[in-house]
């Protein structure tokens, strides 16, 4: 590992307090991860729906590891801050292809990676995670782990046994070395409340409209906050909005919020 390496995963790991919760806007290539930093981020997460978007893929582990890392990596060589990567379920068909996907996350400049059960089972995913963790060690890298648990965001189980089901997976999940446990999909304050009081380790929430606001997150015991596939949902919302006004009334009123082309140049510049 090196010596930036070492300092951007520490610097990662310190910005996850409920006093103050990390704000994830992510991001799915170079230049949105360096709109994000440039608007005073301390980090920078990807999404794996907006890169699979931008490739011209569809979310949901159909886009192929290689793909995938070599965005990852345009990433990080992109900015200076700490980059947190959506590796999805590790793009492998077991534990070994996770390991090995970790380890070439951790080369591309990883400081933290993010894996999601889905529907797998919770014995299978804590397998995964087990060698995600392992792969790190044995190339003597750090990094932090983040599992998310898909019960809520998938509707998974009965609902009145819903919370009980995701508070067993992030013990398990955390016995199996996750650093840190990501349940999207859940909004109401006394759930994240149970949740953040029963996980002992830092929770990482999803938001968007309709949502609590960070500081009222951070008070129930939030220590993370990410936008996921939002931010880049909102930018092809802009282009749809853009097509149909030109197209419809031949006028341009939604690229007034646009980024002058001077500061994108300059964004790239940079770097």
């Amino acid at each position: 590992m090196t010596t930036a390496h070492a300092a951007h995963v520490r610097l990662f790991r310190s910005l996850h307090t409920p006093s103050a919760p990390l704000a994830l806007a992510n991001a799915w290539d170079a230049a949105s991860a360096r709109v994000v930093e440039a608007a005073g981020a301390p980090a920078v997460a990807t999404t794996s729906a907006g890169v699979a978007w931008a490739l011209g893929s569809v979310d949901g582990n159909s886009l192929d590891r290689d793909r995938a890392l070599a965005a990852l990596a345009q990433v990080t060589a992109a900015v200076t801050v700490p980059v947190t990567a959506d590796l999805e379920d590790g793009y492998g068909a077991g534990p070994a292809e996770v390991g090995a996907t970790v380890t070439r996350a951790l080369a591309a400049g990883a400081a933290g990676i993010n894996l999601e059960d889905g529907t797998r089972t919770p014995a299978d995913f804590a397998t995964r995670l087990t060698a995600a963790r392992d792969a790190a060690d044995e190339t003597g890298t750090d990094l932090f782990l983040n599992a998310r648990i898909d019960t809520y965001l998938l509707g998974l189980g009965a609902p009145e046994h819903r919370l009980t089901e995701t508070l067993n997976r992030a013990h398990r999940y955390v016995a199996a070395g996750a650093d840190g446990i990501f349940v999207p999909g859940v909004t109401d304050p006394a759930t994240i409340s149970a949740l953040a009081a029963e996980i002992p380790v830092p929770l990482n929430v999803m938001a968007g409209p309709g949502a609590p606001p960070v500081a009222e997150l951070g008070r129930l015991g939030v220590a993370r906050v990410s936008l996921g596939s939002g931010v880049a949902q909102a930018a092809y919302g802009v282009a749809g909005r853009a097509a149909r006004e030109l197209l419809a009334g031949g006028t341009y009123d939604a690229l007034a919020d646009a980024v002058p082309y001077p500061e994108m140049q300059g964004l790239l510049a940079t770097r």
